[in-house]
């Protein structure tokens, strides 16, 4: 607690009192619903509550929440279930305290990203997902995401927070990117000069600029995903992830008002007929609500919302809560804020891997960044080789990446063919 003003002794009483309440609300209780209506069978969810990691002399627990929604085949988007959160999970060492396992995660979600799209590739099928990969640790949120699936939260004191990015490429800024790849985008055309519908990406002719699997795009559509980290208050709030069948229809205003009171369950299903009732069901469309509440508030319905944040993401958070709210008998209480503590949405690796990164020692020197490929010493590329940053490092500068994963960087930064992602030529 930062100390303010004249006189900011803590009482020994509310010191005993702040500690009993910390314990009953060390952990949020997590209740969660679905719902989904099927119009081509490519959205599938994973929905973990009690996932256990050793810590100390006994285990800690966490949540997993995950929406993959397909194109072109449900293959992809089957295998990214099965397999990210190994790989994910893959990626973080052992014996980690809780606060160096939170670290350690934004890292971690990017080498299990990147690492199930290289497994998928060397299965040959041409589908593609997007993800959206929630991990909840006490009242720490941590989202990864690529493609246009997002995830919003709605604090318990009623502000609206985005915790994902959108990745088509009619959104965002990475037209640059894909074309200095070797990736051409333009609209569809039918002939005549007429172009219509969204930007995509050719060949393939996919509208987005980050997914998992599309071999038959290139490598310039990456699997690095954008990873938010927050903490929320022990007021708590509520999680939707949805996918562009939601989105494509709803406000995230709407959203939380169509289900203000209802059970995740209930909300859910709320938010999807809403948005089916609307414009009828055009596309697969898959919710999850997630409560994230104080064990002595199971049911606390959220109160009306504020209004809805503008402006640049990281607008949309308190950094850090220094100054004291008042001087009353509320003085004590720790602010109801949603902190940031992390955010990147870089598509280089060699930036997501940067040295500088909190637990900069996580990676092994004998052992791939990406794969987590035992090593021999010298057979290890330097995720900065060929960087502007490389003539500052010395060769034994890490993380390493084994052969492998040394092309599909090079690929994905369109510093070689694509290989076995090219597919036959566009249509």
């Amino acid at each position: 607690m930062s100390s303010k003003g004249e006189h900011q002794t803590v009482p020994l009483s509310v010191l005993l009192k702040r500690e009993s309440e910390s314990e009953k609300i060390e952990n949020p209780e997590i209740l969660h619903g679905q719902a989904s209506q099927s119009k081509k069978g490519e959205d599938f969810t994973l929905l973990k509550t009690e996932c256990q990691r050793a810590m100390g002399d006994g285990v800690a627990t966490f949540s997993v929440f995950g929406l993959f929604d397909g194109h072109n085949g449900s293959a992809a988007a089957i295998y990214t279930k099965e397999n990210l959160l190994n790989n994910v999970l893959s990626a973080i060492p052992a014996d980690l305290n809780r606060d160096e396992w939170v670290a350690a995660l934004p890292r971690a979600l990017v080498a299990g990203f990147v690492k199930t799209d290289k497994d998928f590739q060397a299965k040959a099928k041409t589908s593609g997902t997007t993800v959206t990969f929630v991990i909840i640790d006490g009242w720490v949120v941590t989202v990864a995401s690529v493609g246009d699936s997002r995830c919003i939260f709605a604090s318990g004191e009623g502000g609206i927070y985005y915790l994902s990015a959108d990745h088509r490429l009619e959104c965002n800024e990475e037209e640059e990117r894909i074309t200095s790849s070797g990736g051409e985008v333009g609209r569809l055309n039918t002939g005549g000069g007429t172009q219509i519908g969204p930007l995509r990406c050719w060949p393939g002719g996919l509208c987005l600029s980050r997914s998992i699997g599309d071999m038959d795009v290139g490598e310039y559509i990456v699997p690095v995903p954008y990873v938010k980290q927050v903490k929320l208050s022990t007021a708590g709030g509520r999680l939707i992830i949805s996918s562009d069948g939601v989105w494509d229809v709803l406000s995230a205003e709407v959203a939380l008002d169509c289900c203000r009171g209802m059970s995740p369950d209930a909300a859910a299903a709320q938010i999807v007929k809403e948005a089916v009732h609307t414009k009828g069901l055009r596309d697969d469309t898959t919710c999850i609500v997630v409560d994230i509440l104080p064990l002595e508030k199971p049911s606390a319905p959220l109160p009306p919302p504020k209004k809805a944040v503008k402006g640049k993401l990281k607008a949309m958070f308190c950094k850090k809560h220094s100054e004291a709210s008042s001087q009353s008998d509320k003085e004590y209480m720790e602010p109801d804020v949603v902190e940031e503590l992390f955010e990147e949405g870089s598509a280089m690796l060699s930036e997501r891997f940067a040295t500088k990164y909190p637990l900069c020692n996580m990676f092994k020197l004998f052992t791939c960044a990406v794969c987590q490929l035992e090593m021999k010493p010298g057979e290890g590329i330097s995720i900065h080789a060929g960087t502007s940053n490389s003539v500052k490092l010395r060769p034994w500068d890490g993380p390493f990446l084994c052969s492998t994963c040394q092309e599909k960087k090079e690929a994905m930064e369109g510093k070689r063919p694509s290989g076995s992602r090219h597919g036959s030529d566009s249509d």
